[in-house]
């Protein structure tokens, strides 16, 4: 594939005019109107439960309409499959992974389509050097295509995604959430492929709740709302703030919490933690009542060092102790680390993942199953579950959390919007009873109205006494969000800021190697 200049904007390539959806009876999309012409960016904003996810699966053929039409070049199409969608070069990029994790990089790009020997063999020299060269050409030369896809990081696996759906060099391509797991130089990447394909004549249908890059990106905006499209503006003509009134149908208050003071003993300690290839020689502390960020580019080492915290990956050295009160410590020196999650649970460590879809729920078990999941056991009497106990602790924290719709405790659980889903998994945790909280990218693919509940969660969480480790790629959220700090750079910590007096041009300086 070439992403080259090109042809001139010309007459509508897609049109969807009363686009309606109905599960059940019940309707989810009402009417829904949307224009896009090729060398467009068409952004899609909206809250977490508008409507955005249904409609981008009708786009991909994922789901049937229940009423409307979509139009191709002023010509009618129907879209009963993702098949059908592809014969209309039309593809999706969606916010969850759909990768085939034990495949190589090579393998899922070119999966169905791979260069072959006269033998009729796969000529997997050429396959390798085919997938290179896609990754190089649209800026995302840092993925290896001979790597297992399911071993890299989650933002390298979204690369790849991406990658993978310009492999038939979409006419229409749909991105769900693109940057959500990425930060940088990645980022950066990501925004100039898009301009790119922009201007060699693709219409991109752009999906995000990161209101500063639609108003760069966008040609137009469309905002939905419980359904229904309730604006149709321009970037010149709207602002971030207005955005997000037409999105919440109100004005909203600050995003972040007041600062907060006077923390307590170290809660978490970690001393010279180390996994070759990852991280090396790693240490910090997190205090009771303090929330500590963590910012670092993809690759810099994060979310695999959450990981061996968390005892899911196995240190080579280092110590991780975890104190119940002052003076005490679970630890007591016998193990330098947890062989295992279920021993950092015991120790009071609860670790909230950047992948809620593969690592953070069970999409088949309902809201109140998975939310119940980490307390079957402390709810278990002579070995049978205290059903009504556990049913009334669980319910009372979905109303707490506000996780919708209403009366969502049997549905299940991948049926709720991302926003939701992130809801839930933090009520799994929080429903443990924690004393350490590790949120990996914890707002990721969520809207404002929700990230703001969740910041006000966690700062309440934290005036209660919990030691919170918040990773993050936001450089914004970071320094809004937290009290202190800790830049990573290629597996080893780089600084240690005050939040309240660093800027982000800091940060990133220290995360890129150029501060100062």
């Amino acid at each position: 594939m070439t992403v080259a200049a090109g042809s001139p904007k010309a007459s509508n390539a897609l049109e969807l005019r009363g686009v309606r959806k109905e599960f059940g009876g019940v309707p989810v999309l009402h009417g829904v109107d949307l224009v896009g012409r090729p060398g467009e960016v068409v952004a899609v904003v909206g809250a977490n439960g508008a409507g955005k996810s249904t409609l981008i699966k009708i786009l991909a053929g994922a789901l049937p309409m229940s009423g409307g039409e979509l139009r191709l070049d002023g010509a009618r199409i129907e879209l009963t499959s993702p098949h059908d969608a592809h014969e209309h070069g039309i593809r999706t990029v969606y916010q969850e992974l759909t990768l085939v994790p034990e495949l190589t990089v090579t393998e899922n790009l070119l999966l169905g389509n791979f260069p072959r020997r006269r033998t009729g063999l796969i000529d997997w020299p050429a396959a390798h050097a085919r997938a290179g060269k896609l990754l190089a050409e649209i800026g995302f030369g840092a993925v290896r295509p001979r790597a297992i896809a399911g071993r890299l990081t989650v933002a390298r696996q979204q690369m790849v995604e991406i990658a993978k759906a310009l492999v038939s060099e979409p006419r229409v391509l749909v991105l769900d959430e693109p940057s959500a797991v990425l930060a940088g130089t990645d980022l950066d990447s990501l925004f100039g492929l898009i301009r790119r394909l922009r201007d060699r004549g693709t219409l991109v249908i752009y999906v995000s709740h990161r209101l500063a890059e639609v108003l760069d990106l966008a040609s137009s905006i469309v905002v939905v709302k419980d359904g229904r499209v309730v604006a149709t503006t321009e970037p010149a003509r709207t602002s971030e703030d207005e955005l997000i009134r037409l999105m919440a149908g109100r004005r909203l208050e600050r995003i972040y919490p007041d600062r907060r003071s006077g923390f307590g003993e170290p809660r978490l300690r970690v001393s010279g933690l180390s996994r070759p290839g990852e991280f090396t020689d790693v240490s910090f502390t997190v205090r009771a009542g303090e929330i500590v960020g963590m910012f670092g580019l993809v690759g810099s080492g994060r979310s695999e060092l959450a990981r061996c915290v968390f005892g899911a990956e196995p240190a080579a050295t280092g110590e991780v102790r975890v104190a119940l009160d002052p003076g005490s410590t679970v630890r007591k020196g016998r193990r330098p680390t947890f062989r295992s999650p279920a021993e950092a649970i015991a120790a009071g460590l609860a670790l909230v993942t950047e992948d809620r879809k593969r690592t953070g729920l069970v999409p088949e078990l309902t809201v109140r199953d998975n939310i119940g999941l980490t307390t079957l056991y402390a709810t278990t009497r002579a070995g049978l579950l205290d059903v009504p106990r556990h049913r009334r602790a669980v319910d009372d924290l979905i109303a707490r959390l506000d996780i919708r719709p209403a009366h969502c405790a049997t549905m299940p659980v991948v049926r709720l919007s991302g926003g939701n889903q992130q809801k839930a998994v933090l009520a799994k945790w929080l429903l443990a009873g924690p004393r350490v909280l590790i949120l990996d990218e914890p707002t990721r693919g969520v809207d404002m109205a929700t990230r703001m509940s969740i910041y006000r969660m966690v700062d309440d969480l934290a005036r209660e006494g919990l030691a919170v480790l918040l990773i993050s790629s936001d450089l914004t959220e970071v320094l809004g969000a937290t009290d202190r700090v800790l830049v990573m750079r290629e597996g080893r910590i780089t600084a240690e800021l005050d939040a309240d007096r660093s800027t982000e041009d800091e940060v990133l300086g220290h995360s890129i190697g150029r501060a100062g």
